[in-house]
């Protein structure tokens, strides 16, 4: 297991730091391969962080954007994290970057009633990411992997044969796609950013014991994953 605790004092300080680190570690990957590939999360939490990173300067042309999680949802839709990253990082400088999409363009609400197909089109994009920035719940779950959710065994088994699967939360809205903690793990860097004392809380048992009833704890517990946590009050 290895993760480094970072922390700030505020949210805007805690996001221009991770969003420098980010950027390192992307040069590091363009300057070792020629190419590079960006997972972020969704929600509210990283917008500050989107609009730091989308300055940085680096050669975005060849950086390739993509969801550690997606709703199921037309991209259009207000709760779509597609919407999000396009919104808030796909600018600035960052607007020549690749966007791998999870959801297709044209889906609809009844198209994406076909979970099946859904997770098909977004395998067809995927590509393994050099860095993997995370978020974490109250509940404990990270990416797409809730508890409770009739696919959180598959999402946690490291054998699973696919980076990505349908979960279904149980105390969250819309059906999910979701990369898989192997593939989490499989990220050259891992970052979980969280803010606040009851995500410290939260952070603090996940830290103290791997359990599946708390996602994230199988993050930080993992022998692969080179994890850093960006944390605020």
């Amino acid at each position: 297991m290895s993760v480094q605790w970072h922390e700030f004092p505020d949210a805007q300080s805690a996001a221009a730091a991770l969003a420098g680190a980010v950027a390192a570690d992307l040069r590091a990957a363009l300057a070792a391969q020629g190419g590079a590939v960006l997972a972020v999360s969704g929600g509210r939490s990283p917008i500050a962080f989107f609009q730091a990173l989308s300055q940085q300067d680096l050669a975005w042309d060849k950086v390739g954007v993509t969801l550690v999680d997606e709703r199921m949802v037309p991209t259009d839709h207000e709760d779509s994290n597609t919407r999000l990253v396009r919104t808030h990082l796909l600018q600035n400088r960052a607007a020549a970057a690749q966007w791998l999409p999870v959801i297709d363009d044209g889906a609809d609400a009844a198209d994406l009633a076909d979970t099946a197909r859904a997770v098909a089109y977004a395998l067809k994009h995927y590509r393994r990411p050099d860095v993997a920035v995370l978020g974490m719940g109250g509940d404990g779950h990270t990416a797409s992997l809730f508890p409770q959710s009739p696919q959180l065994a598959d999402g946690l088994n490291r054998d699973y044969p696919q980076p990505l699967l349908h979960t279904t939360p149980q105390t969250a809205p819309h059906e999910r796609i979701s990369m898989t903690l192997a593939q989490i793990e499989a990220a050259g860097r891992v970052y979980l950013a969280i803010g606040g004392a009851e995500k410290r809380r939260v952070y603090g048992q996940a830290a103290a014991a791997e359990n599946p009833a708390c996602p994230v704890s199988c993050v930080l517990h993992s022998e692969k994953a080179d994890c850093h946590v960006y944390y605020h009050d």
